[in-house]
């Protein structure tokens, strides 16, 4: 409300204080309710639905349980011995800067389309087709039960996340363009799904939270830089076109890089495990 009071007077300056003063003051949702996830909606993501709409006593219980585990998260998170700075974890908010600033580029660059084609529809339609594709990826991902590993899964996401925006550079028409969009946007809900998986695998015990917010951070940070570079070569129709693939690259390149660290400790990658064989005697 006091950005809206500043009106046409205040400046960048002012604008940007109270934009910093109110996300200093904004209460870390996000993270908390992604903790609660895990104990009120165990079983599939249509379990949120039914929250929303009518929870029953079962519901408020596991609700009930779920913010009290979570208070002991925050009182027991000064005197966890697990540390957040692991390489693993370091590595992957890392990445999600590059996913974020894909994000944050894509959303300048729908403008600087809707500027050069004269169809300030698309300013929007864009980034609503990216947000539909998202869902439909989510219950697509949401459906089925994969096996392999979350941090295979991620990367494997990321990969398909950057090739989805590399049609971007030939610079498409308006329809064309906004069909592309949807297919980044159908893994984007993939890889955070599986960025949230690999977080709680590799936090350490009481830090969950602390870690989901992270990751959050990591995100718009990302989100934050694409958008200003993006802006500063919005007039540049390739270099527009070619910053969310941009963001995609850096971010399947740490993910490669860190495939060792994003194991959580003790797991044994496929085939390395040694079994008996059978015949042979034991010396005696």
């Amino acid at each position: 409300m006091a950005l809206q009071l500043t009106g046409p007077y205040g400046g960048p300056g002012l604008a940007t204080t109270i934009v910093v003063a109110g996300s200093l003051t904004t209460p870390s949702l996000e993270a908390g309710v992604r903790a609660l996830f895990s104990v009120c909606c165990p079983t599939s993501a249509f379990g949120t639905v039914t929250v929303a709409l009518g929870p029953g006593r079962h519901h408020r219980g596991r609700a009930r349980s779920a913010i009290a585990a979570l208070a002991t998260d925050a009182v027991s998170r000064h005197g966890a011995a697990g540390r957040l700075n692991s390489p693993g974890l370091v590595l992957l908010f890392l990445s999600l800067t590059g996913m974020g600033f894909a994000i944050g580029a894509k959303n300048v660059w729908s403008i600087a389309m809707a500027e050069h084609h004269e169809q300030g529809m698309l300013s929007g339609i864009i980034p609503a087709a990216f947000s539909t594709g998202s869902f439909l990826g989510g219950l697509v991902y949401g459906r089925r039960t994969w096996s392999r590993t979350a941090a295979d899964r991620l990367i494997i996401a990321s990969a398909a996340f950057l090739a989805g925006w590399l049609p971007l550079a030939t610079q498409p028409a308006p329809f064309a363009a906004t069909a592309a969009v949807t297919v980044p946007g159908a893994f984007l809900t993939v890889v955070v799904a599986c960025a949230y998986v690999t977080t709680d695998a590799l936090a350490p015990a009481g830090r969950t939270s602390e870690a989901y917010a992270w990751l959050i951070l990591s995100i718009g940070v990302g989100q934050s830089a694409g958008t200003a570079l993006a802006g500063r070569l919005a007039e540049q129709t390739l270099a527009s076109a070619a910053l969310p693939a941009a963001g995609a690259a850096f971010a399947l390149a740490v993910l490669l890089a860190a495939r060792r660290q994003l194991r959580p400790a003790g797991h044994r990658p496929p085939g390395r495990h040694r079994r008996p064989l059978r015949g042979r005697h034991k010396p005696s």
